[in-house]
Formats: structure tokens, sequence, C-alpha cells
């Protein structure tokens, strides 16, 4: 049976680690990390993943603050909210939460924001700095997935990766993260999706498998190499009338099978989901760091 990595538990020994930087930063020169969160419309993944950043951010001491606009609010609404805080000099961090409704150009939104307080790593000019290796913040999820690796035994030092997915979000830059020639990377890696006439032919040749194609249960041990360390990034509702829900999380792994074969994997939900956030948290308190030196 395969070693489970838990994201929980990581998750929680990296907001330890930024809680001490917090009161670090807050005792040697008396600045407090500040997130803005922006939010639009009702989506309920979207205003809870929301509570749940403000909660971490009160229990690491951090000053968060979310705008709720309603789905009807314009562009300029959203865009006027972005600068201001890029002038505000207690909001070191801007999140605006994906999706945004279909009337306002996300790619615009993601642009107007002071690339120095981009903690989501989204910005095009952290994405570049990403690519070439520079320094910059990473994106929250793939970011997490590197720590994952590194923390629970599996560094992808000269490991094949193979990356099911090719989002901006998750597949790209997990990529781009793990191909650098970098501590806890310095992979060969090798990016795969659902286009591919047998998906299980580039699967099977994984050191380390990370599954980020949105597709309930696709993945399956069958595909897998004996021995290999699974990364499971999706998190799919599929009905259950078991459940009092009607409903249960699954990934975009079938698990069960899974764990059979592989040597390590995450699980859904405990596995990726929580490190996100911390992530998140670990950004917020670098911006702070960076722009109260500068």
């Amino acid at each position: 049976m395969a070693q489970i990595i838990d994201g929980k538990l990581i998750a929680e020994q990296i907001k330890a680690e930024v809680r001490v930087g917090v009161s670090l930063l807050l005792k040697e020169r008396q600045v407090r990390p500040g997130l803005g969160v922006v939010l639009v419309g009702e989506d309920p993944a979207s205003q809870s993943y929301v509570r749940s950043k403000g909660k971490a951010c009160e229990d690491l001491g951090m000053y968060s603050e979310t705008r709720r606009l309603p789905a009807s609010a314009t562009e300029a609404e959203v865009l006027s909210l972005v600068r201001a805080w890029n002038d505000d000099a207690s909001m070191h961090g801007i999140l605006v939460q994906l999706p945004l409704p279909r009337h306002i150009n996300e790619h615009r939104v993601i642009a107007a924001i002071d690339p120095r307080k981009d903690v989501d790593g989204i910005h095009p000019t952290n994405i570049g700095r990403l690519v070439i290796g520079m320094e910059c913040f990473k994106p929250c999820t793939p970011a997490g997935i590197q720590e994952l690796l590194v923390r629970s035994g599996h560094d992808p030092g000269g490991k094949h990766v193979v990356v099911v997915g090719r989002s901006n979000i998750v597949g790209k830059p997990t990529a781009n993260i793990l191909m650098q020639k970098a501590p806890g990377a310095n992979a060969i890696v090798t990016i795969a999706h659902t286009a591919a006439r047998d998906l299980g032919a580039f699967t099977r040749e994984a050191d380390i498998l990370i599954a980020a194609l949105g597709k309930p249960e696709c993945i399956t041990g069958a595909m897998l190499k004996p021995g290999c360390v699974v990364i499971d990034v999706g998190i799919n509702r599929v009905p259950d009338p078991a459940s009092p829900k009607g409903y249960r999380l699954v990934g975009d792994v079938h698990f069960a099978s899974a764990e059979q074969v592989a040597a390590a994997i995450t699980p859904v939900p405990g596995g990726v989901g929580p490190m996100t956030i911390a992530m998140l948290m670990q950004n917020t308190l670098l911006a702070a760091q960076r722009i109260t030196a500068a």
C-alpha cells in the first residue's frame, strides 16, 4: 500500500513557519502583512475559498480585507479597486478570486495588479520570471505541489515527472517550477493531456505523476509505473446517493487502484488542497518582507 502524503500536516508546518515570520516582521519593522481579496459574484466554491483565506490570515496574525462585489460589477469597478490597493501601503498582497464573470476581462484585471503584490503568482511578469528562473512569486498550487514532494521525502531532482494537464493555473507553471535547475526541482518534465491517443503510454513512464486534468478518476492504477509518486490535484464532485450531501469528492486519479501500485499518493480531499492556502500565506509574508525592505 502506498504512503499517504498528508497535505494537511505539511500545510500546518508551513503555516507555523509563516506565523513566526509574521511575528518577527511585526516586532522588527512594525509591519503586519496585509492581504486584499476581491470576490465578484456569488459562486459558492469561491465564497468558501475566500472565507478560508480570511480565516488563515487571522490565525497567522495577518491583516485581511475582502471586498465582495455583485456579479453585475463592471470591469472598471474591479480595476479601480485593484489600483487603489496597489497604492495602499498597508496592503502587501492582492488576490482577485477567479473565475470572474464573463463580461470582465480577467487578463486585463490580472495585468493591473502590481507584480510586487501578485501573491497568486499569475501576473505576466511573475510568470515570465518563473519561466526563465528568476526570483518571483510562484503560483500557489504549483508551489504547494513542490513543497509536498520535497517535504515528504520525494525530491524531484533527476526524476521523470509527467504533468497531466496544461492549464495556466496548475499544469504549465508546475512543469516550469520542476524543470528549473534549482533545489527541489531539476526534474525531467513531460507535459501530457487529454489529446493524447494513449494517455497511459505517458503516465506509465512517470517516476512522479502530477494529475491536473479535471476529469474524475480518469487515471487508474493500470496506468501507473510501479513505485511511482502520485500527486492528485483534481477535486471533482461525483454523485453518491449514500452520502448525506448526495455527492462525494474524488480526484483525477482512481485512488483505490492507484494506491496498490504507487509508492506514495496524495488523498482527495486532504492532499494538495490545504497547500494552496498555505502557500498563499507564505507569498503574502514574502511580499510584505520585500516591499518593506525596499
